[in-house]
């Protein structure tokens, strides 16, 4: 064989070499991302079923004719904060919801309308038939009575409820590294103990999950409507770096995160279904707050809502579960997120 015919032999045979290791290499990553998708199914499916809890003898909403199904129905989920701190002596059964947030899901639109709920607002709560703080409902009656209170309040259906106790707050917070939010004054607040050990700073921060929270409590300094506003903000933040690239391996810490701190009536399968929400990118999120007053008439403080703002509030969700016409007029200063989001958040969860 000619010298020159050898090295084009040869020649040849590396590059078919080459392409074999890059093929090799190529399956070698598609099969750890579909290990890893697999094992992240099953862990979340796992996560899905410890934290499922159905509301008692509530399939539905009584304001539905039917069951809605989240990938093609206009839906609404009432996120529950709960304090069950021994600091505070409170449990599941006894304790305050500290923190309300009612979020209208239209696929159509893609879009979500997010409303945060002062703690102190002055509504009437059906499991005791008067009117009273809403953060009292949860201990008057739990989860249902959160529920009921909050469509008595606003007049449509709540379909799903998520609630978090602190822990999971937080630990979330670091399964994603932590976010980045606009902290508002310089400040020492109180852990999730109750002790003055957390210190913010004015200023664009990156928060772990104890300063995030501290962040989201804050109430002395300011109103319940900007502390709503705060707990928006940072419910925002959440869902822009979870939905980011560089947290995509992050999800099976998220997952682990929740854990049993979660407790929610949507299976797994329902769970799976608002991935059509961030398919292709975030959707449009417009935040809503409670406008009202102080009140402390009877010595007890109360924050009274504006009836008439009250009122555009309730025909913006209502219009935007598609229950009535578009008619409001009314702007808030919301926000929009958007971003870039992988089909690996997807096929992550995907059977």
């Amino acid at each position: 064989m000619k010298r020159k015919d050898y090295k084009k032999r040869n020649k040849s045979s590396g590059k078919r070499l080459a392409v074999k290791v890059v093929l090799l290499l190529t399956l070698s990553l598609f099969i750890v991302v579909a290990a890893y998708a697999a094992s992240l199914q099953k862990k979340a499916e796992n996560m899905a079923v410890s934290a499922y809890e159905a509301v008692p003898d509530r399939p539905k909403s009584e304001i539905r004719e039917v069951k809605v199904e989240p990938a093609n129905d206009n839906v609404s989920i009432l996120f529950i904060g709960v304090d069950d701190s021994e600091a505070r002596s409170q449990g599941d059964n006894n304790s305050r919801s500290d923190a309300l947030l009612l979020a209208t899901l239209n696929p159509a639109s893609k879009s979500v309308k997010l409303v945060s709920i002062p703690r102190d607002s002055y509504a009437y709560i059906p499991e005791v038939g008067y009117r009273d703080k809403i953060t009292h409902a949860h201990a008057f009656g739990g989860t249902r009575a959160t529920i009921e209170t909050v469509e008595e309040l606003f007049e449509i259906p709540v379909d799903y409820y998520v609630r978090m106790n602190f822990n999971a707050f937080i630990d979330v917070v670091d399964a994603i590294d932590g976010i980045d939010v606009e902290v508002p004054y310089n400040r020492t607040e109180k852990d999730e103990n109750d002790k003055y050990t957390i210190h913010l700073k004015k200023g664009l921060q990156h928060l772990d999950g104890k300063h995030a929270l501290a962040l989201a409590r804050t109430r002395k300094l300011d109103t319940d409507v900007e502390r709503g506003k705060r707990q928006q903000m940072i419910l925002q933040a959440i869902m822009k770096e979870a939905a980011s690239v560089k947290s995509i391996t992050k999800y099976g810490d998220v997952i682990e995160a929740v854990g049993e701190n979660m407790k929610t009536d949507m299976t797994f399968d329902e769970m799976k279904s608002f991935l059509e929400y961030v398919k292709g990118g975030m959707p449009q999120v417009d935040t809503l707050s409670l406008k009202g007053y102080d009140d402390m008439s009877t010595g007890i403080y109360y924050w009274k809502l504006d009836e008439t703002y009250l009122t555009e509030v309730k025909n913006i969700l209502q219009a935007h579960l598609g229950l009535i016409p578009d008619s409001s007029s009314l702007t808030d200063s919301g926000s929009t997120i958007t971003g870039s989001t992988e089909e690996a958040l997807e096929d992550s969860f995907n059977e």
